[in-house]
């Protein structure tokens, strides 16, 4: 299963999903991170720079080309949360610290 979740440099879960400078894409199999790999994203510049509607296509396009399952995140605002409910992604609110350990409790 392919896990997204927004990244600060230090490896923590960032908080701004939606403004996101990178997100990790972790696959999770049989309960572990099998692979985790950090993409840049640059979504704050394409937050403040195009309508609401431009920025979720943006993100969704990002998420349908990763095959992205689930989504871990501290908070998202509920347009972000219609679309992707609208996508089929699952989505995991209140994570903090540490990325890998966040993802992992989401799915487990």
């Amino acid at each position: 299963m392919i896990v997204a979740v927004a990244v600060t440099e230090g490896g923590e879960v960032d908080p701004r999903w939606g403004r996101a400078e990178r997100v990790a894409l972790a696959d999770v199999t049989g309960g572990t991170v099998a692979s985790w790999a950090v993409h840049d994203v640059g979504w704050a510049a394409g937050h403040d720079a195009a309508t609401e509607a431009r920025h979720h296509a943006a993100v969704a396009r990002f998420l349908r080309q990763q095959h992205v399952e689930v989504v871990v995140a501290h908070h998202v605002g509920p347009g972000m949360r219609r679309m992707l409910d609208t996508m089929g992604v699952d989505v995991h609110l209140g994570a903090a610290g540490d990325a890998r350990s966040a993802v992992l409790a989401a799915v487990a």
